[in-house]
């Protein structure tokens, strides 16, 4: 059946991304180290990004693998309005989860408690293509739900499933400084140097360029912003830790600290629910 099919295309699309990512991986230290840029911090920071695949996967295998599980059956039981499966109508899906990936990233980066999260992924000094397997351990959840919308409408869950493996493949081989800007491209595609905008701390890169494949995106809701210089990556705090464990959980502390502080409901609701560095 087509659905089917155009997950296992979807999955093949992904390996081939890995093993773009591990060409540019092997450029990148061979580059580092003929010009003698190669320290154990760098080594440090790279196995840093890489544990985080350890929580995540755990998740990913247990909880996110009975979400889905329900959601096939939710979509058996309940929707009971399908979209035709057909080529036209996957290249629809493929488009709205793009979509819905630049609002789910957008809302990630302006909400505190999805953001102790997706800072995981921010957190790097460094920026190479292990970065882009930098994630926090829940950080699929906010993912998963922002994508139920699109089961509601009438898409199989293996279209939406599909086309969000399509859109997250697509985004290694972004997480690189090797590959400098690509002429025309750069008005429709996200490329390396919008999402190197998007991983910059400086103040005019902050919460720019949230495009997974399209970066129409931000064009079209005012969050675009050229590369202009290069960017100083990471948080906008001086986070600058190579322990797995304080990577993985970077963010919560100061959030468990600020809850159980909260003089008010509404103050709580501000803590966990505004946007970070967000204060009564």
């Amino acid at each position: 059946m087509l659905p089917e099919r155009f997950m296992e295309l979807a999955q093949q699309v992904d390996e081939v991304f890995f093993i773009i990512g591990i060409a540019i991986l092997v450029i990148e230290i061979a580059e580092a180290w003929f010009k003698g840029s190669l320290k154990g911090k760098t080594w440090l920071e790279m196995l840093a990004s890489a544990s985080t695949q350890v929580p995540y996967i755990l998740v990913e295998a247990s909880m996110m693998t009975a979400l889905y599980v329900g959601l096939y059956v939710f979509s058996d039981t309940v929707v009971s309005w399908h979209l035709p499966t057909t080529w036209p109508w996957i290249v629809v899906a493929i488009l709205l989860a793009d979509l819905t990936y630049y609002w789910e990233h957008r809302i990630a980066h302006r909400v505190r408690l999805l953001w102790t999260q997706h800072a995981v992924h921010h957190s790097s000094r460094d920026y190479n293509i292990v970065t882009a397997i930098r994630f926090g351990p829940l950080e699929s959840l906010w993912s998963f739900i922002a994508h139920i919308p699109m089961v509601l409408v009438g898409f199989s869950p293996d279209v939406v499933l599909g086309s969000v493996v399509l859109v997250l493949a697509y985004q290694t081989w972004l997480h690189t400084e090797l590959i400098g800007k690509l002429g025309p491209l750069e008005w429709i595609l996200n490329t390396p140097s919008h999402h190197r905008v998007h991983h910059g701390c400086d103040d005019k890169y902050i919460d720019k360029n949230y495009a997974g494949i399209l970066i129409i995106w931000d064009r079209l809701f005012g969050s675009f912003q050229v590369e202009e210089e290069r960017p100083r990556y990471g948080l906008t705090t001086d986070f600058d830790s190579q322990n797995p464990v304080k990577v993985w959980f970077s963010e919560l502390p100061a959030l468990w600290r600020d809850i159980t502080r909260a003089k008010s409901g509404r103050e709580l609701f501000g803590r966990l629910f505004g946007p970070p560095g967000w204060k009564p």
